[in-house]
């Protein structure tokens, strides 16, 4: 069984962003809680929570957008710091990294003093850190989560480690839902399940998830090395400036390595990424592959070029990039994909067919993604980017003087419908050049159906452009409540009324 250190960033997706531990943050993808700060949980703020929610709990908490790019970008100086240590360090995904424990181990004086001491390396980095060592990936990343900064498993007792915790942690949740409803509550009831029943029952995925619940590898230790022939390789003459011509040819490559793989009936489950400059110095970076698509494998190559490029650089000190090769690190057979319990493929892997399906007929901006970028209004702050393409590398932060704070509406139409906001009186509400507000509104009127006003807050006024007269906008926004339960952001620019955007 190998050893394995895994070395453990809390709350990673948080920091990735500028939140620290003590302040109560958190980061959302479609409204809802992806992760959160330990002040926020303190709160009673929860991973999965919708956004409303968390604010009703935790009136003072920081809301980002989760940003992947900068969570990859970001854990390479901690994935840096850890291979001053030692070489082979293999970044599971952005915030969690492991290393073979053995060689190390006997060098610096043993697991625990190896565990302390990368440890240390990551904090005097800058950042929290737990650390964990035991048989196999699965129980380390445990054991670093485990403690007062993480534990050292003794060898072979993984499985009696693993034994109390619940299914959850095998992060399986159709598995776990059903294994619940069969009485199976802990990962060592699981284990202790007869493994040719589990595999008959669940098939792959089910036998891969019972052999983590054992303390075992996920597969079975193949004796299969990565050939030198299995590697792909491509140059750039002259060599590349810009980030985007290297990613593209990472995505080329990595399907043409898939391609490679799955002709020989072989997947991978580790890839390293080495990355050549004009000087000789070369990038070498060991992922965690496990069926990720060429897609997210360009991504890990883009995370691993901007690490090592200074911010707002297109170019590099190293005079551009020559050459990028991926290659297969560790290989096993390839067993198939599994699919859902009720006999579905993944959601993901649907979407990512499809969307290549539809490119093919309709060409590569036939099928575009939402992506969140810097603005005032809701309708400004996404944009659509054909899908394979980067997003565009707006500032997301700001400052945006007058943008209206979260949360974000529901719906954003697409073309502004006129409104009608008036007082007690009847009279239309004006703002005026200082931004006051003529009288309390007490009436909306939208697309002829008029209701009574119940609350509003604004304005949020917003002069742009004001120097360039041809492109100059002056406008005010307000949110508005009515009494038959809708509630709107509305705009007034050249004294006309307009709803663009509708809460739920």
């Amino acid at each position: 069984m190998t050893r394995v250190l895994v070395a453990w960033c809390p709350d990673w997706p948080v920091t990735a962003v500028g939140i620290d531990a003590a302040t109560p943050g958190a980061v959302v993808v479609r409204g809802q809680v992806a992760a959160c700060s330990a002040a926020a949980r303190a709160e009673g703020v929860r991973r999965g929570q919708r956004l409303r929610d968390a604010q009703r709990r935790c009136p003072e908490l920081v809301v980002r957008e989760r940003d992947t790019d900068a969570e990859g970008r970001r854990f390479e100086a901690v994935a840096q710091a850890v291979a001053e240590l030692t070489p082979r360090v293999e970044v599971v995904r952005p915030g969690l990294c492991a290393i073979p424990a053995r060689g190390p181990a006997r060098f610096y004086g043993g697991e625990d003093a190896l565990r302390v001491l990368v440890q240390d390396t990551v904090v005097e980095a800058g950042h929290d850190c737990g650390s964990g060592v035991a048989d196999g990936l699965f129980a380390a990343e445990l054991a670093a989560r485990a403690g007062q900064g993480g534990i050292v498993v003794p060898e072979g007792g993984a499985a009696a480690f693993l034994a109390p915790y619940p299914l959850s942690v095998l992060d399986r949740p159709e598995l776990a839902d059903l294994l619940r409803r069969l009485g199976v509550t802990t990962l060592g009831d699981f284990a202790a399940l007869p493994s040719g029943h589990v595999a008959g029952r669940f098939g792959t995925e089910g036998a891969l998830a019972h052999r983590l619940a054992r303390g075992e590898e996920p597969r079975p230790l193949a004796p299969v090395r990565a050939a030198a022939d299995l590697s792909v390789r491509g140059g750039f003459d002259p060599p590349a400036e810009q980030a985007e011509r290297v990613v593209f040819a990472a995505k080329r490559l990595a399907a043409e390595l898939h391609d490679g793989l799955a002709a020989r009936g072989l997947a991978c489950v580790r890839l390293e990424v080495a990355v050549g400059f004009a000087d000789g110095h070369v990038l070498r970076r060991l992922w965690r592959h496990d069926g990720l698509s060429a897609l997210a494998v360009a991504e890990r190559v883009r995370w691993q070029l901007s690490a090592h490029r200074p911010a707002g650089q297109d170019g590099d000190g190293w005079g551009g990039v020559t050459w990028v090769e991926l290659a297969p690190d560790q290989l096993v057979p390839d067993l198939g994909r599994q699919e859902g319990l009720w006999g579905r493929t993944t959601v993901t892997d649907r979407i990512a067919r499809a969307a290549d399906r539809i490119q093919a007929l309709l060409g590569h901006h036939g099928i575009a993604r939402p992506v969140l970028v810097g603005g005032r209004g809701p309708g400004e702050r996404v944009v659509r980017v054909p899908v394979g393409d980067l997003a565009p590398a707006e500032p997301r932060e700001g400052p945006w003087p007058g943008s209206v704070s979260g949360p974000a509406p529901a719906v954003v139409p697409a073309a502004p419908a006129p409104a009608e906001l008036a007082d007690a009186s009847g009279a239309a509400v004006v703002v005026s050049a200082r931004c006051e507000v003529s009288a309390p509104p007490a009436t909306l009127c939208v697309r002829g159906r008029p209701a009574a006003v119940t609350g509003w807050t604004g304005p949020w006024p917003a002069d742009e452009r004001w120097w360039d007269p041809a492109a100059a906008r002056r406008r005010a926004r307000f949110q508005v409540t009515t009494d038959d339960g809708a509630a709107y952001l509305l705009a007034v620019e050249g004294g006309r009324w307009h709803v663009e955007a509708v809460y739920d």
